[in-house]
C-alpha cells in the first residue's frame, strides 16, 4: 500500500518532545506521529476498518540456529 507524504509544522519544543519520546521507544519521529494518531482515532472510535498495520521497520529477527 502506497504512504501518504505530508508535510508538518510543529512547534520546535513539541517536536522536541516528540524526538525524546520517539527515541525512548525505538522510533523514528514520523513513527511515533503515526502511533498517537491511530491511537487517537481508535480511542474515538474513528479508526477504519480496512486500515492496515504499521509497517515493521529494522532488522528482521534472529533465526535459531544462526
Amino acid at each position: 500500500m502506497a504512504r501518504k507524504v505530508i508535510s508538518l509544522r510543529l512547534d520546535p519544543a513539541v517536536h522536541d518532545a516528540l524526538a525524546r519520546w520517539a527515541a525512548d521507544d525505538l522510533r523514528s519521529v514520523n513513527a511515533q506521529i503515526e502511533v498517537l494518531l491511530r491511537d487517537s482515532l481508535r480511542k474515538a472510535g474513528r479508526l477504519p476498518k480496512n486500515v492496515g498495520e504499521i509497517p515493521q521497520r529494522g532488522r528482521p529477527p534472529k533465526q535459531e540456529g544462526n
